[in-house]
């Protein structure tokens, strides 16, 4: 297993995490068998938003002697008390669901509580006028939960709860189709999006992506809108190379499916490569870097993605951006010229004339 350091507070976390969705529709045995061949993997990190409130009990059989292996992200806002899965903005629903999925869970603690499923201004304001955003916070000071995370689908919702600055961690949905403009979650521009990951890098806020594979449209060639399937690494790969992204959480309904998630991990590079994208998407993501690595290796060993990474982040404020930019064995004054990159870019990024702009803004 791959790990990744969450920015506030140091922990270590799974490249690969695992939702709760589609396992929580098998049979209690079978949940358990599948979670503890997740953690038997190294897979530490599991969202509790499911359909079904079975597989509470179940993680709580596997947890009793296992806790400090697991980081558990538990939504406030997501209400079990009728035994499936509801939305609720009513803060005594809220308590009694947390007080609930805690004893089931048979832990004292809450790695990561979140602030459920808000897409719109709207939802924010009555989630802080209820109460509930009041009542995560107090949790966190009692210290029942270590860290606060906001789940969405909307660059602009998430924004403004940036700008609180209380979060530590973000769950948001990152697969070619929504940051293309495809699919009914494909909310804001593809600048837009790709802005939001950088803020949250910038602001060492720790990305958890969900629908990387859209519940499995784009593994599937009759259903993706662009009519050619991706494979599991591939778009995993996608998703680990956006600013801030911590792990990707897809939804196994069984061991078996666990493990052609986990095949990633034994992926080769070429297996990896998502470049393919690049024939299908829209105009507006033409001559802009997704740091897909498709132009490596390069002649002269740059690592060209991570260049183009630190110097969009710097360009949005990351104090680091450019320490992590200097600290690179070659930077953009290595550049020879040679065009090797131009010419594999599937994104028509013209990197000969970016290097020149790096070199100029960070200086030798």
């Amino acid at each position: 297993m791959e790990y990744r350091t969450l920015p506030h507070g140091g922990e270590k976390i799974s490249v690969i995490g695992m939702g709760s969705s589609v396992v929580g529709e098998q049979k209690e045995a079978d949940i358990i068998r599948t979670v503890e061949y997740a953690l038997d993997q190294g897979i530490n990190y599991f969202d509790m938003a499911g359909g079904h409130a079975t597989i509470f009990p179940a993680y709580g059989k596997v947890l009793k002697n296992r806790r400090k292996e697991a980081m558990l992200q538990v939504h406030f806002g997501a209400d079990y008390t009728s035994g499936e899965y509801g939305w609720t903005t009513n803060l005594n629903v809220v308590k009694k669901s947390v007080d609930w999925q805690l004893k089931q869970l048979q832990t004292d603690y809450i790695d990561i509580g979140f602030i459920h499923c808000l897409d719109e201004e709207s939802d924010l304001r009555v989630y802080e006028k209820n109460g509930i955003l009041q009542f995560l916070m107090e949790m966190k000071e009692q210290g029942v939960v270590k860290h606060i995370g906001l789940s969405t689908h909307a660059p602009a919702l998430a924004n403004r709860v940036l700008d609180l600055q209380i979060l530590d961690v973000m769950m948001f949905s990152i697969n070619p189709m929504y940051d293309f403009g495809q699919g009914d979650f494909a909310i804001g521009g593809t600048g837009e999006r790709q802005e939001l990951y950088r803020r949250c890098e910038k602001e060492g806020v720790g990305i958890s992506v969900m629908k990387p594979f859209n519940a499995g449209q784009l593994l599937d060639e009759a259903k993706s809108p662009f009519h050619r399937a991706l494979t599991t690494s591939q778009c995993i790969q996608y998703a680990l190379d956006k600013p801030g992204v911590m792990t990707v959480v897809g939804g196994p309904g069984n061991i078996s499916q666990l493990q052609e998630i986990l095949s990633y991990l034994d992926s080769t590079e070429e297996e990896r490569d998502y470049s393919v994208i690049g024939s299908f998407t829209p105009d507006d993501s033409v001559g802009k870097c997704v740091y897909c690595r498709h132009c490596h290796p390069c002649p002269a060993g740059l690592d060209i993605a991570l260049i183009n990474k630190y110097y969009d982040l710097a360009k949005l404020g990351d104090p680091l951006a450019k320490e992590h930019y200097l600290t690179l064995g070659k930077t953009a004054d290595d550049c020879v010229q040679c065009g090797h990159c131009n010419k594999r870019c599937p994104f028509q990024v013209k990197q000969l004339q970016r290097m020149e702009e790096i070199r100029g803004y960070f200086g030798k």
